[in-house]
């Protein structure tokens, strides 16, 4: 029996959640989201909450479960707080600004990168050395921080690059002479 699965997803205030066969929509204050949910579970909406249940005992219903049931637990905290990453630039001359539609990036290359920011995504930079992105879908917004984060990791000698707020870089000693 899958621990998370049990639980029912609590549907706060304000939020509309809609299941019709094996789609469930979330509709709340920061947006809409979408979802197809897997052959092997179902979902009900009974009261004020949601209830994921497999819909038999196989393997891959049981294994499905919990993720099916995170994933609208997922849906409908992105849709009354969103969810936020936080990037952190390091190194002498690194910085970013957000011109229009883009992301601008000087991380030490011979160019600028400019990153798109994608529909649904919201990028600030309240210092230059930082970057915060913000969206309603979890996936989306940690896939977008990744791909920043991508075209500069820190790299272990002077920490140098694009880092996840709070994430520790390994650091190596130089060479000794």
């Amino acid at each position: 029996m899958s621990r998370i699965g049990k639980k029912a997803v609590p549907v706060p205030s304000g939020v509309t959640v809609n299941i019709s066969g094996q789609h469930v929509a979330v509709k709340g204050p920061k947006g809409e989201l979408k979802f197809a949910l897997v052959d092997h579970v179902t979902a009900k909406l009974e009261g004020a909450a949601v209830d994921v249940q497999p819909r038999d005992q196989s393997k891959a219903a049981r294994s499905a479960w919990g993720m099916t049931r995170t994933m609208v637990a997922n849906m409908v905290k992105g849709v009354t707080e969103g969810y936020t990453r936080n990037l952190e630039i390091t190194g002498v001359g690194y910085r970013a600004a957000v011109q229009g539609k883009e992301l601008q990036l000087q991380l030490g290359y011979s160019h600028d990168v400019k990153y798109a920011i994608p529909e649904g995504i919201t990028i600030a930079t309240p210092k230059p050395t930082e970057i915060v992105v913000t969206g309603v879908d979890k996936q989306r917004v940690g896939q977008v921080a990744a791909e920043i984060r991508s075209y500069r990791e820190p790299e272990p000698y002077k920490g140098k690059g694009v880092k996840y707020a709070g994430e520790y870089i390994f650091r190596k000693e130089g060479k000794k002479k």
